[in-house]
């Protein structure tokens, strides 16, 4: 039980942290922060929450992560379902303490996007679902690279979260102009679920193209990370 509240506060604390930058200070007049400073923000939630979770849960945070991990051999498969609930569950507690304070100030418009994905119309700079979909599939299969490889017992000891972390970091830096970023979908369904509309109807893109991603870079790194000595 413990590993599962770990990851409902770390996913909380991902969606607070990742999300609330950019609705609260991407566009800041004058002092904003802009996509680097939200790509960076996402990256040190879970950074953080690497180090603060990791031990207990594995700190997977996202149930692309976790399909991965279990495809890659490093998690019990009967353990999916629950951490997926768990992260679902974090993540829509974060939208929410994100909702309140952002609904502090006047003029304030959930519908205007609220840190959701999107392709098309709602992509940010206009992508198609095509090119969406292979961004979503490819960030997310290399994101589960990075873990597998990083988490490897092979692999320098204690620096795991700062490669993860700056893995999201530069997934961020390139995919937002495309979908805003999700390879998470706990992270996506959690302000779709505040932002209703066309976040609710394209969310299903931001689970098979996560999971999809995920599945491919587990098998990758089994056949790139095998010990041919076994």
């Amino acid at each position: 039980m413990k590993s599962y509240v770990a990851e409902f506060f770390g996913t909380f604390w991902l969606v607070l942290g990742g999300c609330g930058s950019a609705v609260l200070a991407a566009g800041y007049p004058e002092l904003g922060i802009g996509f680097v400073g939200v790509s960076f923000a996402f990256g040190l939630t879970v950074l953080t929450m690497a180090y603060a979770i990791g031990h207990i849960s594995g700190c997977h945070l996202n149930p692309a992560v976790t399909v991965g991990l279990w495809m890659g051999g490093r998690f019990p498969a009967a353990k999916v379902m629950p951490y997926i609930g768990a992260q679902v569950a974090g993540g829509i507690a974060g939208a929410l303490i994100l909702y309140i304070i952002a609904s502090g100030k006047a003029g304030f418009d959930v519908r205007a996007g609220f840190a959701s994905n999107g392709y098309g119309a709602h992509s940010p700079d206009g992508y198609t679902l095509a090119a969406a979909l292979v961004t979503e599939v490819v960030m997310t299969m290399m994101f589960l690279f990075i873990i597998l490889g990083s988490t490897d017992k092979r692999a320098p000891a204690g620096m795991a979260p700062i490669a993860i972390g700056l893995g999201l970091t530069l997934i961020h830096l390139i995919s937002i102009p495309v979908t805003n970023t999700s390879v998470n979908p706990a992270r996506s369904t959690a302000v779709a679920v505040f932002a209703g509309g066309p976040a609710l109807a394209q969310l299903w893109l931001f689970w098979v193209a996560p999971i999809i991603g995920g599945v491919l870079g587990a098998v990758i790194y089994k056949f790139v990370g095998s010990d041919d000595r076994k």
